[in-house]
Order: C-alpha cells, then sequence, then structure tokens
C-alpha cells in the first residue's frame, strides 16, 4: 500500500505528482492499464518474448 504524508509547505498538487511518481515507480500503473482490457494468451506470450529478447540484448551489448 502507497502512503504519502504531506511535507510541510507542499501544496495538493506537489503530494499527488510524489503519489503519482511512487505509483509507476511500484508497477502499480502498468499492472492496472494491462489488466484494464482482455488480452489473448497468445499476445501474453508474444508480448514476453518481446521483453525477454530486449533484456538479452541489452545483457550482451557492452
Amino acid at each position: 500500500m502507497i502512503r504519502v504524508k504531506i511535507r510541510s509547505n507542499e501544496s495538493i498538487e506537489q503530494m499527488v505528482r510524489r503519489f503519482k511518481k511512487l505509483c509507476e515507480k511500484e508497477g502499480l500503473t502498468r499492472d492496472i492499464k494491462r489488466t484494464s482490457y482482455y488480452e489473448k494468451p497468445s499476445e501474453r506470450r508474444r508480448r514476453r518474448a518481446r521483453k525477454s529478447m530486449k533484456r538479452i540484448v541489452r545483457d550482451t551489448e557492452p
């Protein structure tokens, strides 16, 4: 659970901005977007394969 305490002399907009950053950092927004629509199992496999290929390419580069 993400909690954001308001700091002294901080506006509500700044606090909401910090909350959004924490949500992105935790991967919460990504999970919500992913589960907001149905994804076929074949599309899920394809997405995971692309993600793993990106990781392999990134790790092999100098």
